[in-house]
């Protein structure tokens, strides 16, 4: 019987605390401990790991990551369990340096990736610990053994591969000002250095308040291509965005893209400029072929110019939010036009104004993906009653619809009751977030009389009930005409402080 076979029965039937004090009694002697890391059976590898980051043994930490047996190694999910130590995160990092400067890689070693995201691999480390019985399912097979003259020609393959092959080292980064991060900044270093043997890939990208200059450094050593996940919460001028705009467009697999509080350029800004600068950004928008969610918020030049952004985006949308934004009715239009929202699962238009704008544009795009919307929101658009009214057909066609909120709108009590009526035969609809009905107030400040709002709720509550759905959830929710604060009612009110005794 091998000692890898006995050393899996005994891991497994074993108490955790057994492991743990095998890995403390190697971590005690630590020349001997790298000596004979070329002979570990590769399951005593995670909690060896494990101990030693904990313990802050650099040299070990240095060596295993040299001879470390897996494809993956899983750091991030491991720092997130443990307090980082600056000295343990660099020690790792050293290790992979030592690694990428041999000409002929170690015969064991298979690391193709580093991973320091915190969210993924949550079990790896759990399940090598012993903590959950299964471990033999991430053990590799024993693979059939070739003829003498094919293991020599795949031994030449795997040696030249292991000769070429870049490390890809996986993190979520966060730009902003502020304190440096010296593990990043260290990151960085390794990568500059090891140019081509190290590469950093990147799935979610966050951009706050930075330099642009020192945006465009960090951006220079990450694979652009590998970002699926941006968002750019900056107060930026609209110059600013032009010039970020080339890092956009290299971002080919991008699937979902967040933008944030653009503004118009300084009023000396002439037209043509102001111009130049939306199209170097809207153009970015063809090269990115596989965006599926689209957040823009706050984005003071998007107005008379949707279509122009719509028109470069070459695949349907999934998701598409606007939200505190000017649009013009042609803006509207051409929205609903558009080839890229006939699938659309999630729409948004929260704080887009269209109190003066026909309810044609909104009614035709929400009958357009009438097949696939699953939540809309259309919250604090300043919808009166008459639109609202337009639009209850194509709501009423919306066979997917999970979710609807539209707060913050002047709608009546017979309205609503409307509403009810059209969407009653919607069997997936569980979620219904409504204003206040006109007749819930008490004045034109807004001051809500609350048992008028309790008996406009119960009576809705009644129709749901004697139409065969008590299960639906219609509750209301209105800002407080003082704070801000939302008064929520189902069915008995959560009330802002405003309405507290004193």
């Amino acid at each position: 019987d091998s000692f890898r076979s006995r050393f899996i029965r005994l891991s497994i039937r074993a108490p955790p605390r057994l492991l743990e004090l095998a890995c403390q009694s190697l971590l005690r002697d630590e020349t001997s401990a790298i000596a004979a890391l070329e002979e570990l059976p590769m399951e005593l590898f995670p909690p060896l790991f494990t101990a030693a980051f904990a313990g802050r043994h650099s040299e070990i930490l240095k060596a295993m990551v040299q001879a470390w047996p897996f494809a993956c190694l899983p750091l991030g999910a491991l720092m997130k369990e443990q307090q980082i130590h600056q000295e343990t995160f660099q020690a790792v990092l050293d290790g992979l340096d030592v690694l990428l400067a041999q000409e002929v890689r170690p015969r064991r070693w298979k690391l193709q990736v580093l991973d320091l995201r915190k969210n993924a691999h949550q079990d790896f480390w759990t399940v090598w610990s012993g903590v959950r019985i299964g471990m033999c399912s991430f053990l590799e097979p024993e693979p059939a053994q070739p003829t003498r003259k094919r293991r020599k020609v795949e031994s030449l393959r795997t040696e030249r591969k292991q000769l070429l092959a870049p490390v890809e080292v996986f993190i979520d980064l966060c730009l902003k000002e502020g304190t440096p991060n010296e593990s990043l900044i260290y990151l960085l270093k390794k990568v500059k250095e090891k140019k081509g043997l190290l590469h950093l890939c990147c799935k979610k990208l966050k951009i706050f308040a930075m330099p642009m200059q020192n945006i465009k450094k960090i951006l220079k050593m990450v694979q652009l291509d590998s970002i699926q996940d941006l968002e750019v919460n900056c107060t930026w001028k609209l110059p600013t965005l032009g010039k970020f705009a080339p890092h956009l467009g290299q971002m080919g697999n991008l699937r979902r893209l967040l933008l944030s509080h653009i503004h118009k350029p300084y009023p000396q800004t002439t037209l043509v400029k102001e111009e130049q600068c939306v199209n170097q950004f809207t153009s970015q928008f063809l090269r990115l072929h596989h965006l599926q969610e689209l957040y823009l918020d706050s984005i003071s030049f998007l107005k008379g110019r949707l279509d122009q952004m719509l028109r470069c985006l070459k695949t349907p949308l999934e998701t598409l939010s606007i939200t505190n934004c000017l649009l013009t009715e042609m803006d509207l239009v051409h929205l609903s036009q558009g080839l890229n929202v006939s699938q659309l699962k999630d729409l948004g238009l929260s704080g887009v104004n269209l109190t003066t704008v026909s309810p044609e544009p909104l009614q035709v795009l929400i009958e357009r993906a009438s097949a696939t919307l699953q939540d809309l929101d259309l919250d604090e658009c300043g919808i009166m009653d008459m639109q609202f009214t337009a639009i209850l057909p194509a709501l009423g066609r919306c066979s997917q619809l999970t979710t609807f909120s539209f707060c913050g709108n002047p709608i009546s009590m017979a309205v609503l009751e409307d509403l009810l009526r059209h969407t009653i035969g919607l069997s997936k609809l569980s979620h219904v977030l409504y204003p206040a009905p006109l007749e819930s107030y008490e004045d034109v400040r807004g001051t809500l009389h609350l048992g008028r709002l309790a008996h406009l709720h119960a009576k809705l509550k009644q129709m749901l009930q004697e139409s065969g759905r008590p299960g639906m959830v219609w509750f209301s929710a209105n800002p407080c005409p003082h704070c801000g604060d939302r008064t929520f009612y189902d069915p008995d009110p959560i009330l802002c402080p405003c309405y507290m005794p004193a």
